[in-house]
């Protein structure tokens, strides 16, 4: 058996758990956060194999390779891996981008918003905020009407054609989805679902309260705070 080795390193771990616990049989909840303890290796050799790197400036690679440079990394590769499959997928409708099917989806679950109210849900800037809105009112997704209650803003909500369309997209955003997740087993898609919605939390709630405004806070609040 080509795993043998493996198997007795972690009868080791496992004993030497048992021991660590006084000879008490331990839950597999319990090994498994010694076997995390247990593995935890310095960075570079955690995850050191990024096809996109050369061999030069090891001093950088190091530097990439920190834990949380690392995981920040990865997530850049993840949100351009998931834009090309978006758009891909939104290829042949009104759709330019993700932007465009997310903040359709947003007004689908509204009587109406407002255009800051829609900017801010869609986690957008203010002017590129705008500019989705113009192409879905142009496309006829989107229709907007005086706000009575403050003339200098506009309610927009989903037209039927918006709804018709995103309803036919949700079907085929299913593949994108079924992509993004790759090759994870169900229990390995709760595990990252919870650590996920976990940072969504933290940065939505930041979002909202609009505390990062300049790189001075960005610096301040992860030098004092994390």
């Amino acid at each position: 058996m080509k795993s043998y080795a493996l198997i007795h390193e972690l009868l080791n771990l496992v004993e030497t758990l048992e021991t660590e616990n006084n000879g008490r049989e331990v839950s597999i909840q319990e090994f498994a956060g010694f076997l995390l303890s247990s593995v935890s290796s310095p960075v570079g050799e955690l995850a050191n194999s990024d096809a996109r790197f050369g061999k030069e400036e090891m001093y950088a690679q190091a530097i990439a390779y920190q834990l949380d440079n690392n995981i920040g990394r990865l997530f850049v590769y993840m949100s351009r891996y998931a834009k090309s499959y978006i758009k891909k997928t939104l290829e042949g409708t009104p759709l330019q981008t993700g932007e465009d099917f997310t903040a359709l989806a947003i007004l689908l679950t509204h009587e109406h918003l407002s255009k800051t109210e829609l900017i801010s849900y869609n986690l957008q800037e203010k002017t590129s905020g705008m500019e989705v809105i113009r192409r879905l009112v142009a496309a006829g997704l989107v229709r907007q009407w005086d706000n009575v209650e403050d003339k200098r803003g506009k309610h927009i909500g989903i037209t039927g054609e918006g709804r018709k369309l995103l309803y036919r997209v949700f079907v085929e955003m299913g593949h994108v989805s079924k992509m993004i997740t790759g090759n994870l087993t169900e229990a390995e898609k709760m595990q990252l679902l919870y650590l996920l919605q976990k940072l969504e939390n933290f940065h939505f709630e930041h979002h909202e309260k609009k505390t990062i405004l300049s790189k001075a806070d960005l610096q301040a609040f992860t030098t004092e705070s994390l």
